[in-house]
């Protein structure tokens, strides 16, 4: 394997590492000031960025899932309440507590919508 090689492999690892680990890499091998107060996404791109290194695909945070709304989002939870309800009146403990979660997770993705 020779050291080009090496640093490809090196290079594609960026995104397995942890905050901790890039913030070392970004000291070490790259002039970049405010390492402390980035954030992963912001880390990964400032690196790839000092190095020169092709980013092959978007970012996950650039990636948005359009086309729901938040009256969609409330007409699904009130589906999801009704259906938790009946759970309980069926006395189905794992189907009660997995309704609640799909509320829970739709509650927050509303949240993120109507702040967007």
């Amino acid at each position: 394997m020779g050291t080009r090689e090496k640093q490809e492999k090196k290079e594609k690892d960026l995104e397995r590492m942890t905050v901790k680990e890039l913030r070392a890499v970004a000291a070490e091998s790259t002039d970049l000031v405010g390492i402390h107060a980035m954030k992963k996404a912001e880390l990964l791109a400032a690196i790839k960025e000092a190095k020169a290194v092709k980013e092959e695909k978007a970012p996950k945070e650039k990636i948005e899932k359009t086309g729901i709304t938040v009256r969609q989002l409330k007409e699904k939870i009130v589906e999801l309440k009704r259906k938790r309800e009946e759970a309980r009146e069926a006395k189905d403990k794992r189907m009660t507590d997995i309704l609640r979660r799909r509320i829970n997770r739709a509650k927050k993705r509303m949240r993120k919508v109507s702040q967007a």
